[in-house]
């Protein structure tokens, strides 16, 4: 059946499908150019609260990676039973670091920085520490913190 009457001509429907997809590309390319120029922009919060039970069985000298914002996070419980937590993003690129067990180390894949079990930069291009977090127990719940945030546990 063909309709004799349209709303709107083939070249108007063309010129809208070209325009459209214009700007789709032109909004993604301004989004992509945004982001690269400011990759961190408001990402990090000052503080997370996660469950106790899923840290309290890490064995010795190993890890357990956590939410930080959008990036990740690292729980770190050492070999003498000492507990730290960092932001697992090296300082040179924001590569994601990895722990090292056997080495006691955490390392950046991306231009072979290391890093001690403090998070002390010992090696490589990064140009200093991880962030170290702060660690409080609350009940059944574990805050880890920015250093110097306060956090109202009567509000968790």
């Amino acid at each position: 059946m063909k309709i004799k009457f349209s709303l709107i001509t083939r070249r108007q429907f063309l010129n809208t499908l070209f325009g459209s997809s214009l700007i789709a590309f032109f909004s993604g390319t301004l989004y992509s150019l945004v982001k690269f120029a400011f990759p961190t922009l408001g990402l990090d919060p000052d503080y997370v609260v996660l469950d106790k039970s899923d840290f309290s069985n890490l064995p010795n000298n190993s890890t357990q990676s956590f939410a930080w914002g959008e990036v990740l996070g690292i729980f770190l419980k050492r070999e003498d039973g000492s507990m730290a937590a960092f932001r697992g993003v090296c300082t040179h690129m924001d590569c994601n670091v990895a722990y090292r067990p056997k080495d006691k180390k955490f390392y950046c894949a991306c231009h072979q920085g290391w890093f001690d079990d403090h998070g002390i930069n010992i090696e490589g291009p990064p140009p200093r520490p991880l962030e170290v977090f702060e660690i409080m127990e609350a009940g059944d719940k574990l805050i880890i913190a920015r250093k110097g945030v306060e956090v109202d546990l009567a509000k968790i």
